[in-house]
């Protein structure tokens, strides 16, 4: 196993109870080189995972555009702290598509030879999620398993995704510029998926920095088209006052750190937006692998006082 590169632990005053704090496993979060796995693996990931011995679902989480994979590791901590083990490969723009299929292939083989003695990865309680081009990625790589599913040709090496999850999910820069592969069909309701979606947008990523630069989440190929589209069951959470980057990091070093403070519309500060972010797809990974209703429903519900952030739309379409 690689050494850790990360460690943190929730502190003694956070509550497994708020989603929106860190929870109560010791975390791991550490880099995985294709070349030192033993099964075949094409691309690096980003590891977050419990440290105590038990048997944790997986989330496989797609980063967006030019972004890299460890800009999100304070999300992925958030995440995997709440017992859930968090795989954020690295990819790149040719052949993202593939790559991420071939991250699922490995999954099977390959995952639990990186992780940490006495954990066991479930592989049948999976989700599948991805922020902005990654969003997009886990939709159109979610419609892919459900129009060819693995079983149609007798591979068994893909696992079953049980819920997608979709943050500030962009098809391209604007309607009508959209690159491959192309996800949104514009038809309400027409994106069978087979599973559960949560799709979060961002209050500010409409708003553009300048007239020169595009909107980061603009109109009519943002997470209100993505929302539309799903049928039920499906969360679509809006978060106002806050924009498209501000789910990752604090601190996003060298030209493409700098770029996610310049190119989008920002809130105040990161943490809220990115602590609502992990509370939320906690929240529904509990829900929809572990069939715990209890978070996703004062949330949905307005009950959870516990919030970060206020929220501007909150819609879903009952099971």
């Amino acid at each position: 196993m690689s050494s850790a590169c990360l460690l943190a632990s929730a502190s003694s005053s956070a509550s497994s109870m708020n989603v929106f704090q860190l929870g109560n496993y010791t975390v791991s979060v550490f880099p995985v080189n294709p070349q030192s796995t033993v099964s075949p693996l094409t691309v690096p990931l980003l590891i977050g995972t419990p440290t105590e011995e038990g048997e944790f679902p997986i989330l496989v989480f797609l980063h967006g555009f030019m972004l890299e994979n460890s800009f999100y590791s304070q999300l992925i901590q958030h995440i995997a702290s709440h017992g859930f083990i968090v795989v954020a490969p690295q990819l790149f723009e040719i052949d993202e598509m593939e790559s991420a299929k071939g991250v699922t292939e490995w999954l099977s083989n390959g995952l639990g030879s990186v992780l940490p003695p006495m954990v066991r990865p479930n592989l049948s309680k999976a989700a599948l999620g991805g922020h902005s081009r990654g969003g997009k990625l886990a939709f159109a790589l979610a419609l892919s398993y459900t129009s060819n599913p693995p079983s149609s040709n007798g591979d068994t090496s893909l696992i079953k995704y049980s819920a997608l999850v979709g943050i500030d999910p962009v098809e391209g820069p604007r309607k009508g510029m959209q690159l491959p592969p192309v996800v949104l069909t514009y038809v309400p309701r027409s994106f069978d998926l087979d599973m559960a979606a949560l799709v979060v947008g961002s209050g500010l990523g409409e708003k553009r920095t300048s007239a020169l630069i595009h909107a980061c989440a603009p109109k009519g190929v943002n997470h209100k088209e993505y929302f539309n589209e799903c049928q039920s069951p499906a969360y679509h959470f809006l978060v106002k006052d806050y924009g498209h980057m501000d789910t990752l990091d604090d601190v996003t070093r060298g030209v493409k750190g700098l770029a996610t403070y310049r190119a989008c519309k920002s809130g105040k500060s990161r943490e809220p937006m990115r602590r609502f972010v992990g509370g939320i797809t906690i929240a529904f990974m509990k829900a929809y692998l572990e069939g715990d209703h209890g978070h996703l429903n004062a949330i949905k519900d307005g009950k959870d006082i516990s919030l970060p952030v206020e929220l501007e739309t909150v819609e879903f379409l009952k099971d």
